[in-house]
Order: C-alpha cells, then sequence, then structure tokens
C-alpha cells in the first residue's frame, strides 16, 4: 500500500506494480522500462500505456517507491534518469501482489456487462452475435495454444502463467457461450422481451395460474386487472 499522510491507500493502476516488477531486476530508465515489459510480454496481461508510463513512475517516485540512481546519455541523444526501487517500493511490490494473488477482487468485463443488457435486442439478433464471437473465441483459442507451445520450447513455465491462464479463460467462455446457443436455439432459454411482454421466440410470459393448471383457459380483462384465482 502507498503512504500518503500516515494513511495507506491502496494503488489502482496495475502498470505501476507492473513498473515496481520490472525494476526488481535492475534500475531502468522509463524508456527500458517499456521495452522490458514488451519483450517480456507483459503488455498481453497489464493495460499497458506507454504515453502514461513517465507519470506512472513520477507518481512512484512522489510516493517514495521509486528514486532516481542515475542519468544516461548516448551520443546525441538526450539524457534519460535511470531509477530504482526503494525499500519501500519493494515492501509495497511484496504486498500488492500477494494481496492480488490471494484475495479474489470483482471485475467488470465488458463481454458480462453485454450479457446483461442483451434483453434489449431480438432474439436471432443475440444467436447471431454470440455465433460469431463462438467463431472468434475458437480462433484466438487455436492461435493462442500454438503460440504458446512454439514459445514453451524456450521459456520456462514460470513466465507463461498468464498465458495459460488467458487460454485457460478463453475455453471456458467459449464453452459457456456455445452451450447458451445451444438453449437459444431450442428455444429452451428466454432472451428478450422485444418491446411486447415476450420472453421467447413469439411467446408471451407463462403466468402463475398457467403453470399451476396448463390446461385453464385464462381469462382476460382491462391492463391492470388480476386474473381470478
Amino acid at each position: 500500500m502507498i503512504v500518503v499522510a500516515g494513511k495507506r491507500r491502496k494503488p489502482g493502476n496495475p502498470l505501476a506494480l507492473a513498473v515496481l516488477t520490472t525494476l526488481l531486476q535492475k534500475p531502468m530508465h522509463p524508456y527500458e522500462i517499456a521495452q522490458t515489459l514488451r519483450s517480456q510480454g507483459k503488455d498481453t496481461s497489464t493495460k499497458t500505456n506507454y504515453g502514461s508510463l513517465y507519470t506512472v513512475v513520477q507518481n512512484l517516485e512522489k510516493h517514495g517507491l521509486v528514486e532516481v540512481t542515475g542519468v544516461e546519455r548516448q551520443g546525441n541523444r538526450p539524457e534519460r534518469t535511470v531509477y530504482g526501487l526503494t525499500g519501500a517500493g519493494r515492501e509495497e511490490m511484496a504486498e500488492w501482489l500477494s494481496d492480488l494473488l490471494a484475495v479474489p477482487a470483482k471485475e467488470y468485463p465488458v463481454f458480462e456487462t453485454a450479457l446483461s443488457l442483451m434483453a434489449a435486442l431480438p432474439p436471432d439478433e443475440v444467436e447471431r452475435l454470440l455465433e460469431t464471437r463462438l467463431s472468434s473465441l475458437e480462433v484466438q483459442l487455436a492461435s493462442g495454444r500454438g503460440a504458446l507451445a512454439k514459445v514453451s520450447e524456450t521459456v520456462p513455465r514460470l513466465f507463461l502463467v498468464e498465458v495459460e491462464y488467458q487460454l485457460h479463460m478463453v475455453q471456458a467462455q467459449a464453452e459457456w457461450v456455445g452451450g447458451f446457443l445451444e438453449e437459444l436455439r431450442k428455444a429452451r432459454c428466454p432472451v428478450s422481451t422485444a418491446g411486447d411482454g415476450s420472453t421467447k421466440r413469439g411467446s408471451r410470459p407463462t403466468s402463475d395460474h398457467e403453470r399451476a393448471d396448463p390446461g385453464r383457459p385464462v381469462a382476460a380483462g382491462p391492463p391492470g386487472s388480476r386474473t381470478p384465482s
């Protein structure tokens, strides 16, 4: 946690944690940090805005987690400030990383958001869109497995576990989407109100009375009236 005026606050930018763990290797200037993140594939698991990397490093310095260890200059290029971890930075890095590994946190994937709102679309359109997604997931899974198998020949598994995790998540999502599509095709799963109160393809919601006695006729009445029991 970052100490501010005697209090600890949890930093919210994972890029800051990536910078701290990268500096654990050796002191670097921001451009070298960016190159290292890219070359080690960390930009595939951490949202990396290289334009804001300098600001992240400055904020870490402001909070005493990194410090200037020197200045480098090559040829006619501008000077580059080299940063290294402080003792507080090492402690913060270990505590923050431990917390993320041990404590499940509520995340908000955009696909989950879309699922929660998909009733606004017609069922046939939802089915078409999910079929498109499933095709993309299958391609992503196949290419990802091929790439992982290739790089595993030279890189220890310890440095590839995030890729394994990503592929497992893709596979799990593909399996769920495929199963859900089967339910849609068999019209077993209500999807959309379609603006007319229906929750299935061309059907209306089943009332409590119909569920209790499927053969009983449903009495019509004015809007807001209750069906006789």
